[in-house]
């Protein structure tokens, strides 16, 4: 592996990291108003989460389609499966973070309890 392909195998890595992270912060954001709005009593039904979900990920496809148009040498050589990487990884910073807190929330519950 030669710098260049290096250099390419880190950006892909990068830009695919704040892909992943942006969109695990819309849907962490969404998670967190509708939990709001369940409190507050006003879902009733789960039909109402369904729109705008698929709204966040027509987002996440078109932000992958600009990226692959933006900068092509991220999807040439296999270096496509570096972003793909770089998503999950991005998206799997996020979920780490609500487990983490989830995981203090019921180790704090138990020791008031």
């Amino acid at each position: 592996m030669n710098t260049s392909e290096i250099f390419r195998v880190i950006v892909a890595l990068v830009v695919g990291g704040v892909i992943g992270q942006a969109f695990g912060l819309a849907q962490d954001s969404a998670r967190r108003r509708y939990a709001r709005r369940q409190l507050e009593g006003k879902l009733n039904n789960g039909w109402a989460l369904m729109p705008l979900s698929g709204i966040r990920v027509a987002y996440l496809v078109i932000a992958l389609a600009l990226v692959q148009l933006i900068c092509p040498l991220l999807f040439a050589d296999g270096t496509q499966w570096w972003v793909s990487a770089g998503v999950g990884l991005g998206y799997g910073s996020v979920l780490w973070q609500q487990l983490s807190q989830l995981l203090r929330e019921q180790k704090s519950a138990k020791g008031s309890s």
